[in-house]
């Protein structure tokens, strides 16, 4: 059993970005992987202003979670808290995180004196935690009393189950009501016990350009009118008309290093491609081979490119958006960190949406992306430990930290229509964008779907990022023999 989850966790060291929506870079750690995303691309973000960077996306998600450097040179460790209150350890890939517990201790701290804390937060490379706590799992000793892990890494830490991790199911009750239930279940284990506390929801809505619309005589009700896939693509040929189809500008663009597109379409038809806890996996859904022929068409027509580098959660996908060159595309809502930390000449441009479906009537948005924090049962402090992060992750303080600060889509959906918290004229995020974000959320907010991540996730990853997606945006291959050539080599690994 240790030989096969230490494969898998290196498999799944290899496919962050994917999980993360094949992308980030600079989450992954957090916010995907999958915050895809995987957050390794959310910690991507992080590291930058946080996180996720990809993971969802994941993404280098996530994505600076790749590297594997040596832990013990580079960890950093910070204390906080109450010196003579019970210690516990924490370990986190970003370092953003670290720092949001340590404030969290002192407001823990403040509001229980009979029952204080002293936090120790070490942050390590992502690769390099992860394989450590991992091995601290399976070892049955070494492990802190908590943890962050990347919904990429997930399938791993979770495999022991409740031999291995906590249940927070009593801890998370008093919020639970609150919770938007695909991002706790995106922590679960196959006994259907809750295992991690989410960062963010990682809510998947449509980004425009809105300022470049305007240019082209277009609107915000233009936008607004938006339902189906259709109206999308005949908007977009619109704005192509009325600025002169010239070369190198596009209405969107398609992914071949990441399966966020794909993600959407499953949520919108209810499909899953893992098969979940039970599985087979499978590919050729028809939600997949919707959004593949119709995203080949839109290669064909004009309407969309190829993403630059695989997917917009990258350097020259950064750039690809500051000239310009697409003017709208679907992300994690954890992508908006992506803007103030890379792009902030676009504040004021951008608008926020639900997305498309194909059908009126289906869910507009699914989550992507990022990291749950676990509770190890090596803990002498397990009850506290689990008491404290569900409180510091879904409780009004630890929510409006993250939103505040981090720029995450918090999960306690109470807040999302609390004015002091969602229109806050100061916040960076409100600041950047033409809405607020978080009246989108409430849009949607019971259109929210999950896909699971589970063992097989890498692998389909892997695949559909190394070949599939190339074979049929790169080189025009017919989708159902893409899809079948995929689903054969997907078979092999289950």
């Amino acid at each position: 059993m240790r030989k096969k989850l230490f494969s898998a966790f290196l498999c799944a060291c290899m496919t962050t970005a994917a999980l993360t929506g094949c992308g980030g870079s600079a989450d992954t750690p957090d916010t995907s992987g999958g915050d895809t995303a995987t957050e390794a691309t959310e910690a991507a973000d992080d590291t930058a202003a946080e996180e996720e960077a990809p993971a969802e996306e994941e993404a280098a998600e996530e994505e600076a979670a790749e590297e594997e450097a040596p832990a013990e040179e580079e960890a950093v460790s910070s204390t906080a808290g109450d010196p003579n209150g019970t210690h516990l350890d924490l370990w986190t890939f970003v370092e953003l995180h670290g720092t949001f517990y340590l404030n969290m201790v002192e407001e823990w701290n403040k509001e229980n004196p009979d029952r204080t804390i002293e936090l120790t937060a070490t942050t390590y490379p992502y690769g390099d935690m992860h394989q450590k706590y991992l091995m601290s799992l399976q070892a049955g000793t070494g492990a802190p009393d908590l943890c962050d892990v990347e919904v990429g890494q997930f399938p791993n830490v979770v495999a022991g189950e409740e031999t291995w991790l906590v249940p927070l199911n009593d801890a998370a009750s008093p919020y639970l009501d609150t919770m938007v239930t695909a991002r706790m279940e995106t922590y679960q284990g196959a006994d259907g016990n809750y295992y991690g506390a989410p960062f963010h929801v990682g809510a998947t809505v449509m980004y425009y350009n809105l300022a470049a619309l305007e240019e082209a005589g277009l609107s915000q009700a233009d936008v607004d009118a938006v339902v189906t896939w259709d109206d999308y693509e005949a908007l977009g040929k619109k704005y192509l008309e009325a600025i002169g189809n010239p070369e190198g500008k596009y209405w969107t663009s398609v992914d071949t290093g990441g399966v966020d597109w794909m993600w959407i379409a499953m949520a919108e038809y209810g499909e899953d491609w893992t098969g979940g806890f039970e599985g087979p996996a499978n590919v050729q859904l028809d939600s997949v081979k919707n959004m593949m022929t119709m995203q080949q068409r839109w290669l064909d027509e004009g309407v969309a490119q190829v993403s630059p580098d695989g997917h917009v959660d990258l350097e020259a996908g950064f750039q690809n958006i500051l000239d310009h060159n697409i003017v709208s595309f679907p992300k994690a809502m954890w992508y908006m960190s992506r803007f103030l930390n890379y792009m902030p000449e676009e504040s004021g441009n951008w608008y926020l949406a639900p997305c498309p479906v194909f059908e009126a009537g289906q869910p507009r948005s699914v989550g992507i992306g990022g990291t749950g924090t676990v509770v190890s049962q090596q803990s002498e402090n397990k009850d506290l430990a689990a008491e404290f992060i569900c409180w510091a992750k879904m409780d009004t303080a630890g929510e409006t930290y993250i939103w505040e600060n981090l720029g995450f889509d918090v999960c306690n959906t109470a807040l999302w229509t609390d004015d002091a918290f969602a229109h806050n004229d100061e916040n960076a995020y409100n600041k950047f964008f033409r809405n607020y974000p978080y009246d989108v959320l409430a849009q949607i907010s019971d259109e929210i779907g999950k896909i699971s991540v589970v063992a097989i996730s890498p692998t389909i990853n892997e695949q559909l990022c190394t070949t599939t997606l190339n074979e049929v945006f790169e080189d025009k291959m017919d989708v159902d023999e893409a899809l079948q050539e995929a689903q054969d080599a997907i078979d092999l690994e289950q």
